[in-house]
């Protein structure tokens, strides 16, 4: 078998390219002429250089592969001009959805997140088919995603042998960008996280969500979404966690919501008109976090046979990595705290 992963020099996209090759799968990689492919170049995979908003480039890269894992996504929560994540979200699926069917792709996973679906209500999980509107999108991220998974459904009612997953907030090693979630870490560690704003998320161990995606291709239903989670925390909760861990203190304040919100609609704009900086309290966050993302996963465990590691475990080998890679102390920010959220 030889399938095609695309976003594979991404936190998500690597694991899945590694457990794929630990299976005997013959694996090549998407890759831009600019992206950085050593832990790629490690795994011996083959490297397909393109782009998928280059529509040729994606078919030349599908030859010969039966499988297609599509997680390439620009994953930010601030852009100054959000116009290449639209090109890179929704038409770089529409490109992939294409070539796929062109090229005769016996099936295809599509990565969606999470934040494509409802937020729980009243802290209760919601699920694959809670109703949920783009109107309930926050932020371009979201919204992006949200289009783009429509994208992929039209394309199953002509046939497309899709099957759709939605990760929520995976921890562990190798996040090396890092994503937002691994961006707190690495602020917790260095000493950067005096407050948090009351939130929830859901967590799963990165090596996980890698499990649920090959699980998807063998066994998952064409048309189906699956959620790819684990352990419903609040914030405050995630913090104890890595607290306990390092034996370091979690951050006591809980902030108020409107007062953060306020000074993040100002920073905000100060970094869109002036600094063109990313914002230290990044408004799409705040909005965000206003909400429990919290997920009843069990449709994944149960039709994917989808693992549940220990969160604690994913968040050791995060931290353990983070510290053997450097992260500590050189993502300093001038020694300023920040605002979780």
């Amino acid at each position: 078998m030889r399938a095609l992963v695309t976003g594979a020099t991404g936190f998500i996209g690597f694991h899945v390219a590694r457990l794929l090759g630990d299976r005997g799968v013959r694996v090549a990689a998407l890759v831009r002429e600019e992206s950085d492919v050593s832990a790629l170049e490690a795994l011996h995979v083959e490297l397909c250089r393109g782009d998928v908003r280059d529509f040729e480039s994606v078919c030349k890269a599908l030859k010969g592969c039966s499988h297609l894992y599509h997680l390439a996504a620009d994953y930010r929560l601030w852009v100054p001009d959000p116009w290449n994540m639209y090109q890179v979200n929704v038409q770089g699926t529409i490109n992939i959805m294409k070539a796929a069917m062109k090229m005769g792709v016996e099936r295809v996973v599509y990565t969606s997140t999470v934040g494509a679906l409802a937020a729980g209500r009243n802290s209760r999980p919601s699920n694959e088919d809670t109703p949920v509107s783009i109107k309930e999108m926050i932020g371009h991220y979201k919204r992006s995603k949200f289009i783009a998974e429509k994208e992929v459904c039209k394309y199953l009612e002509q046939g497309a042998p899709v099957v759709i997953v939605n990760p929520s907030t995976p921890v562990g090693p190798m996040d090396r960008k890092p994503t937002p979630t691994g961006k707190m870490i690495v602020d917790f560690l260095n000493g950067m996280i005096p407050a948090y704003l009351d939130t929830g998320l859901n967590f799963v161990d990165v090596e996980d969500v890698a499990a649920g995606h090959w699980h998807a291709a063998l066994h998952g239903r064409i048309g189906q979404k699956y959620i790819l989670g684990n352990r419903n925390m609040t914030l405050r909760e995630f913090f104890e966690v890595i607290a306990a861990i390092t034996g370091r203190k979690p951050p006591k304040v809980r902030l108020p919501y409107l007062p953060v919100l306020c000074a993040a609609y100002i920073n905000e704009t100060l970094s869109k008109w002036i600094t063109n900086k990313h914002p230290r309290i990044p408004l799409t966050g705040v909005r965000m976090a206003r909400k429990y993302m919290y997920f009843d996963c069990s449709k994944a465990v149960r039709e994917l046979n989808m693992p549940r590691s220990s969160i604690e475990g994913a968040l050791e080998r995060a931290i353990k990595w983070f510290e053997e890679n450097g992260y500590i102390g050189r993502m300093r920010c001038s020694g300023r705290a920040k605002i979780t959220l």
